[in-house]
């Protein structure tokens, strides 16, 4: 078990915690279409001026943005979108999840086990965290298998395995298996097809939909899962165990969007909406816990941290991507999603 938890009235006073905890219907949706505007904004950019510039500068900042939408699928999961339940899921499925091909009830079951036990042996993120620290030739080989779309393609293909299900159940069994883990994500991707098709761009889905998906979202995925949770001072200490990384502007821009970089703060009021992060972040920073708080000053830093093991010691392995590959079952819900919130 975890060997310190904190009650939230331990961390801030009754007023504080009716400030953060305050969920705003009309915020949630502000950062969504925040989400899409620079995502269609990149997009029209390319169509207007096509040019090697504009192309890397849209997968980059439609990338980090997929990220986002997961990010704001996350608060749907902690049911943050909205106080009305039936809309906080219709904004986390529609707009936030299953464009990225994510589904955010599947999502909550696994999640809030890792909540529960944070870096505990029974965490079922522990394996994003544990091998940390490696060396930086081992860093290297993970980032060119993220940017060259190899831990793309090796999600999204045990997530398609696990929608089709076994082969020997009956065909309408597969098929009910597949529209239930699927079907929405492949449906609401279609009618983006079809509205990019529509409007003369059909190929920004290829090149500036699924490419950024299945690279540059892979790659800032993987600082994301390192920064929250590797090679953390003590993983008994919920203020130890969590990571806060400070982001500037082009961090926010290109790797951290909506808040996700406040993670300790996240994992000690775990209901608060993202946009309150960095007002717990404030409070706590002037509280007697700020000096046992595990923050670093950038995601630079974390990666040094993570990539400290001496170069002599690396041992290259095979492919492994943390994506279970079980055919079917309730096991693999969480890979909808690049896991590790």
């Amino acid at each position: 078990m975890t060997a310190l938890r904190m009650r939230a009235r331990d961390i801030m006073s009754e007023q504080e915690l009716v400030e953060v905890r305050t969920r705003s219907t009309w915020k949630s949706v502000a950062l969504i279409a925040h989400a899409w505007t620079l995502i269609l904004g990149s997009i029209a950019m390319v169509a207007v001026w096509p040019n090697p510039l504009t192309f890397i500068l849209a997968v980059a900042i439609i990338g980090s943005r997929q990220l986002g939408l997961a990010i704001l699928m996350h608060d749907g999961a902690h049911g943050c979108l909205s106080k009305n339940e039936k809309l906080n899921l219709l904004l986390s499925q529609w707009f936030c999840a299953w464009p990225v091909f994510a589904e955010t009830k599947a999502y909550r079951r696994y999640h809030l086990q890792h909540h529960a036990r944070t870096q505990q042996e029974d965490d079922p993120d522990l394996i994003l965290s544990a091998p940390f620290p490696i060396t930086r030739p081992s860093y290297r080989r993970k980032f060119w298998r993220d940017i060259s779309g190899q831990t793309g393609f090796a999600q999204r293909k045990a997530q398609l395995l696990n929608a089709l299900g076994d082969a020997s159940w009956p065909p309408a069994q597969r098929a009910a298996h597949f529209w239930q883990k699927l079907g929405p994500q492949i449906l609401f991707n279609l009618g983006f097809l079809a509205g990019l098709a529509a409007a003369g761009i059909w190929w920004a889905y290829p090149l500036l939909w699924l490419l950024p998906l299945m690279t540059w979202m892979m790659v800032i995925t993987r600082i994301r899962n390192i920064a929250e949770h590797a090679v953390v001072p003590d993983s008994n200490d919920p203020l130890r165990n969590t990571r806060t990384t400070h982001a500037g502007f082009l961090e926010r821009l290109f790797i951290a969007p909506y808040y996700v970089n406040y993670h300790l703060e996240h994992h000690l009021l775990f209901y608060v909406p993202c946009y309150n992060l960095p007002r717990v972040h404030e409070i706590l920073s002037r509280s007697p816990y700020a000096a046992r708080m595990e923050v670093q000053a950038n995601y630079a830093a974390v990666l040094r941290l993570a990539t400290a093991k001496p170069a002599n010691e690396d041992k290259p392995g095979a492919l492994v991507s943390n994506v279970r590959r079980s055919r079917a079952g309730a096991a693999v819900d969480r890979n909808q999603v690049s896991s590790g919130f």
